[in-house]
């Protein structure tokens, strides 16, 4: 009986590992699909590009074992380093205002007298969703060199002089900021409007009983509670700026490649890869520019991680 007993355990002990491994199969088919197309279009052009940082090849000849030449050619190229130069003021000028501004934005958004919230909402997002042609378009007109453009037309009411945006240094280097700043400053109101609903408006009616105004509020109960809405929005930032490429070039138009006011370390690496056709030295200025955003990215998210952190007092 005792045999019979056992032997009807076993069958139903295999019987479930049977419908558990069933379960499990079917579990990984149904995320194949994602790693698959992620292995193929993500993950393999990344590993080819790190094989290609070491080798020479100008996609047509055979390849050859380069070493660490690419590496050397790129990092004593002066060219190679006035795009990161201009990779980093740009990506400053901006994305760091997108943060400040994108917060009193958000906070203003979710003020309960404000009428027709949902009307601003999407008028601040539009400019994100909005084609990279029209972008072009509008501010090509409004940073014209003619005299009578929108931007020297102010300039001139405060008593400067008119700048030609697209050809001197520092004017190329405004407009395209002022152009990112335009583009992605409604993504970042958005996060941060989202991270504000979610904050207890028990603490602003409180705030409000202990005389806070809303400025108060602000600095003192929605930027500390939004801490890691800020550390989302600084990495993702941090990770754009260095990655910065269709606007300078939808600004500058075709000779946006051939000047250096505002050419950007993905400028510079496509211009090797496509204008040059020295594809090892491409995925080398790729495998370099991996590297500054990794420790551009980390420098910047333990600044915003130590934002509002209080210091523990010393007992006696």
């Amino acid at each position: 009986m005792d045999t019979l007993n056992g032997k009807a355990q076993n069958i139903k002990d295999k019987k479930y590992l049977s419908e558990a491994k069933k379960d499990m199969i079917s579990g990984y088919l149904y995320i194949a699909p994602f790693f698959i197309i992620f292995g193929i279009i993500g993950l393999y052009p990344a590993v080819f590009s790190i094989y290609l940082a070491f080798q020479k090849w100008n996609g047509l000849s055979p390849m050859t074992f380069a070493g660490l030449d690419n590496f050397r050619i790129v990092l004593t190229d002066p060219l190679f380093w006035k795009s990161v130069y201009n990779t980093i003021v740009i990506g400053l000028m901006g994305t760091a205002p997108q943060i400040i501004v994108g917060i009193i934005l958000a906070f203003l958004l979710n003020l309960t007298f404000l009428r027709f919230k949902a009307f601003f909402r999407i008028t601040i997002f539009m400019p994100y969703i909005t084609s990279m042609v029209a972008v072009a378009l509008i501010f090509s007109v409004l940073f014209s060199n003619h005299e009578s453009s929108l931007a020297n037309y102010v300039l001139g009411v405060f008593g400067f002089d008119p700048v030609n945006w697209s050809s001197s240094e520092w004017g190329t280097k405004i407009a395209i900021s002022i152009m990112v700043f335009w583009r992605w400053i409604g993504y970042n109101t958005i996060i941060y409007l989202a991270g504000i609903q979610s904050i207890s408006n028990d603490l602003y009616e409180a705030a409000t009983i202990d005389g806070a105004n809303k400025m108060q509020q602000l600095i003192y109960i929605t930027m500390p509670l939004l801490k890691p809405f800020i550390i989302l929005t600084v990495f993702f930032s941090t990770v754009g700026a260095l990655q910065l490429f269709s606007e300078p070039t939808v600004f500058l138009g075709a000779g946006a490649f051939a000047r250096d006011e505002a050419l950007t370390v993905v400028m510079y690496l496509y211009r090797d890869a496509f204008t040059l056709q020295s594809f090892g030295t491409a995925s080398a200025t790729a495998v370099i520019l991996l590297f500054i955003i990794i420790i551009f990215a980390a420098i910047n998210t333990m600044l915003t991680s130590g934002y509002g952190r209080k210091k523990k007092g010393v007992r006696g």
